[in-house]
């Protein structure tokens, strides 16, 4: 495993996590009936310092991502309802805060889960994605079904997809031990099947690496032996 030092904002959104209990270490059962040694909880966002925090990550994420792939491009930040739409809304004001130029056109948009029947009607609030780049801002992908019914949202709009940008990548496949999938995490099968990028401010790696510098062996033990049992593949 790399020994290289984690980015300056993967450290300060890790340490935010910490002491806001956003990440917990114990024994929690997850919807897919396994029993997790850690919880990331992204609702406790809810605070306005911890918005600022997790918005100027997905920030920072975004824009290290365009660093190193130039011709990355979108119109619209998409935050699929409900969590998904204080996100991405904080997350284009950060951006436009660190480079107007480039980011002061840029819209949001989001869904309601019920169509509007009056008034201006539709399913979605803020910008039409007709014909527009349309990167979404989630927390995390577990099975990848809401990703997939954001998606759909996307295209029947007539928006092309672009990439999506995760607060926590659990690292863990999807399914059983002999799932069709060949062990692979939902993130990875969404790479493939929208051919675009899926970036994530932390991942299950970067938490490891913490408890291991600070020594906690049996957080640690917990830990990777978690990632040996339900670790993905890719």
């Amino acid at each position: 495993m790399s020994t290289d030092p984690a980015p300056s904002h993967k450290s300060a959104f890790l340490s935010t996590c910490l002491s806001a209990s956003v990440i917990r270490f114990g024994s929690f059962e997850l919807k897919s009936k396994r029993l997790s040694p850690y919880f990331f909880n992204a609702g406790l966002f809810h605070r306005a310092l911890l918005l600022r925090a997790i918005s100027t990550a997905y920030s920072l994420t975004i824009l290290a991502h365009l660093t190193s792939h130039p011709d990355f491009a979108f119109d619209v930040l998409f935050g699929p309802a409900y969590k998904g739409i204080p996100l991405a809304t904080s997350t284009l004001e950060k951006l436009a805060e660190a480079d107007e130029k480039r980011f002061g056109d840029v819209s949001y948009a989001f869904n309601r889960k019920e169509v509007k029947d009056h008034g201006e009607g539709g399913s979605i609030v803020g910008a039409p994605l007709r014909g527009k780049r349309v990167l979404v801002v989630d927390d995390v992908i577990t099975a990848g079904t809401a990703i997939r019914e954001a998606v759909t949202v996307i295209e029947r709009e007539g928006g092309v997809l672009v990439g999506v940008v995760l607060a926590f990548d659990r690292m863990e496949r999807t399914g059983g031990v002999d799932a069709e999938n060949g062990g692979k995490s939902a993130i990875a099968q969404v790479r493939e099947m929208y051919k675009v990028p899926v970036l994530a401010i932390l991942t299950l790696a970067d938490v490891i690496g913490w408890v291991k510098e600070r020594g906690e062996r049996d957080q640690l033990a917990a830990l990777e032996k978690y990632r040996e049992e339900y670790g993905a593949s890719d």
